[in-house]
């Protein structure tokens, strides 16, 4: 055979770079042609098993593009069935809120004698805040297990005996199913990482074989072809930005189509960029094998010290360190030790590996431009321009001194434009929103910072007949290290701050869940009662109708009990809702909540909707509850609001 000389070299090397640029083997192999301007003409090799493998090799890369081009058609279908699956969902369920909320007037005036007794005085408030129990959801309290009980080892429903269930084998085997999906398994051992529901980790692992399976599809098997399998990494690397981008943003579609708001997503996301971290270091670390050990001598330029420093290389090295930066500092250790850092330094890196993807091969181009309006439309248009509102607020230390109360209020503007266009805080919000706040008055780094915070306040009437007028916002922030302690600081020498909130966000999945069950339980666990109260205000005030309505709030100390202003709990039970607050845990330990929900389980009739919201060992132990009680054959449905970003 005839060795190919450094002409020769050089040529195959630009038949190689042309062809990938252009998507397409851009040469004949078997006829002479002009390269570049800047090349002469080459003699083509006649090494027929060189020109044969450059050839395979090509095509192998080209075809492994042109499967992996279909990925986001695939996510699409995806897409379209998950929403087809939430219309049909919430179609049944606006069936079922019809039936139970028949009487549509029964809430206002309810709501209006509450509010009269309220004013009136109640001598018994006295009484019920002392107790261990303001009015207990059932005839008996709350079972309180002792300070040293370890609830995660205690049996799941203690030992009560439930009626074996009398439905056959085929329910009974969907029921263990269900279940088997809501159950939440132990936190990983030694780096005590809680891990989601079964239900999302088998959704995961699916996704993740979707990318394996197009990583895979079609790679031929041989070290000689490597350079295919690390090409392929970049790809599978590109086609996922898009969707990296759409689930971080917190204006997007997936809400209207799934249901789901961007923070019932964010698992997603972060599962979703650790696949593409993975992606990237699979892509470089093969890259720099296939040019050190597994290229052929003809194929490699001059030296390893031109090939790593060539620009190409250069930016996609930029990239790389840049999308592992994101990475490791979005680990949720790092977050809640440096959580200001994290937000600063996730604009900075994203708009840097933009820059360096789009530097790097054009192939990513439109993907990088999609990622780039996502972004920018979110960050800018909504969230500055749309949904931004500037606010003077009041500021109280409550009893404990680490908790901070936010309160503003204000008249709500009346427009005749639609709802779509009144995406500001200014026209109100819904139950179980969430808003970021920016306190410029701190400094100008906090001017850039936007911290999250449910609102904990009833949310505004909404309805024509209603047509609200004023809004009266609180937040409970819990102070910790960085922001919300400069914010405690300035709370101790001024009353007021001038603050700018971001918002509002958040999904009425929750809400429209408990509509539609004749059960509704809502637990709560310390600042949880911000996500809880809410909605059990707008059940029994806004859509009130033959349904139980059961609240229990586990607090840590006495003194959290004043985050919720005494009047206000006194309303929600006149107005029929069951509120249990044990005893502190801090002085009698954890309650029983597996006995709690096994107990409500077996007195109440037909569907039951629990939303919980709270610690991760109260999400854990309420979803357990539920699990079992789902698998002895009760109609439950669950909704966990986790804490954390």
């Amino acid at each position: 055979m005839m060795p190919i000389d450094q002409a020769d070299r050089g040529w195959a090397l630009e038949v190689f770079r042309e062809s990938l640029r252009a998507s397409r083997l851009s040469l004949a192999m078997n006829e002479v042609s002009t390269l570049s301007s800047e090349n002469p003409v080459r003699k083509i090799p006649t090494d027929p098993e060189s020109l044969q493998y450059l050839r395979d090799l090509i095509a192998y890369i080209l075809n492994g593009r042109t499967v992996v081009f279909t990925y986001n058609i695939a996510l699409l279908v995806i897409l379209v069935l998950l929403s087809l699956l939430h219309l049909s969902e919430r179609i049944r369920e606006r069936s079922r809120w019809r039936t139970i909320e028949r009487d549509s007037t029964a809430a206002i005036e309810r709501r209006g004698k509450a509010t009269e007794d309220s004013e009136g005085g109640n001598e018994n408030e006295a009484e019920s805040s002392s107790s261990s129990t303001l009015e207990g959801s059932l005839s008996s309290q709350v079972t309180l297990k002792t300070a040293d009980a370890d609830v995660e080892r205690q049996p799941l429903l203690g030992n009560r005996r439930r009626r074996p269930s009398s439905k056959g084998l085929g329910c009974r085997l969907v029921n263990f199913l269900k279940s088997l999906l809501i159950y939440q398994p132990r936190p990983i051992p030694f780096i005590n990482r809680t891990l989601p529901s079964n239900g999302t980790s088998l959704f995961v692992l699916a996704f993740l074989g979707l990318n394996v399976f197009y990583h895979l599809y079609r790679l031929p098997f041989e070290l000689r072809y490597f350079f295919a399998f690390a090409d392929r990494a970049g790809l599978i690397f590109i086609v996922n930005l898009p969707l990296l981008y759409l689930l971080a943003a917190k204006n997007q579609p997936l809400k209207i189509l799934t249901g789901h708001s961007y923070e019932a997503l964010n698992i997603y996301h972060r599962r979703v960029g650790e696949l593409m971290c993975f992606e990237a270091f699979v892509h470089f670390g093969s890259m720099i094998i296939w040019r050190l050990w597994i290229s052929p001598p003809w194929l490699k330029s001059n030296s390893f010290y031109n090939y790593i420093t060539h620009p190409l290389i250069l930016f996609g090295i930029g990239a790389f360190l840049s999308y592992e930066l994101l990475y490791f500092t979005s680990l949720g250790s790092f977050r809640e030790r440096w959580y200001e850092l994290f937000l600063a330094s996730h604009v900075v890196l994203q708009i840097a590996a933009l820059a360096f993807l789009w530097l790097h091969f054009f192939t990513s181009r439109p993907y990088v431009l999609a990622s780039l309006v996502i972004f920018t439309v979110d960050r800018l248009i909504w969230r500055l321009l749309m949904k931004s509102a500037q606010f003077t607020a009041d500021l109280a230390v409550l009893e404990d001194e680490e908790t901070l109360l936010l309160s503003i209020d204000w008249d709500i503007p009346r427009s005749k434009s639609s709802n779509r266009l009144r995406q500001s805080i200014r026209y109100g919000w819904l139950p179980a929103d969430h808003v970021f706040i920016s306190v410029p008055t701190l400094g100008r780094g906090h001017s850039l910072q936007a911290h999250p915070f449910t609102i904990a306040s009833a949310a505004p009437a909404v309805d024509s007949a209603r047509s609200p007028s004023h809004a009266w916002l609180s937040l409970l922030i819990r102070v910790q290290s960085g922001f919300t302690s400069r914010l405690l600081d300035h709370a101790r020498l001024n009353s007021r701050v001038v603050v700018r909130l971001d918002g509002p966000y958040g999904s009425q999945d929750p809400l429209n869940m408990l509509r539609s069950c004749e059960n509704a339980v809502l637990i709560a666990g310390g600042s949880g009662i911000a996500v809880v109260f809410p909605l059990a205000w707008d059940l029994v005030t806004s859509h009130s109708g033959k349904r139980q309505v059961h609240l229990i709030w586990v607090t840590h100390s006495r003194s959290q009990r004043s985050w919720i202003p005494e009047e206000r709990i006194t309303e929600l039970q006149k107005l029929g809702v069951h509120v249990t607050i044990p005893e502190p845990t801090y002085e009698a330990g954890r309650p029983d909540i597996p006995g709690y929900v096994a107990d409500l389980v077996a007195v109440s009739e037909g569907r039951m909707g629990f939303v919980v919201s709270g610690p991760d060992g109260l999400n854990r132990t309420a979803r357990n509850a539920c699990a079992e009680a789902v698998k002895s054959g009760a109609d439950i449905q669950l909704r966990v609001e986790k804490f954390g970003w």
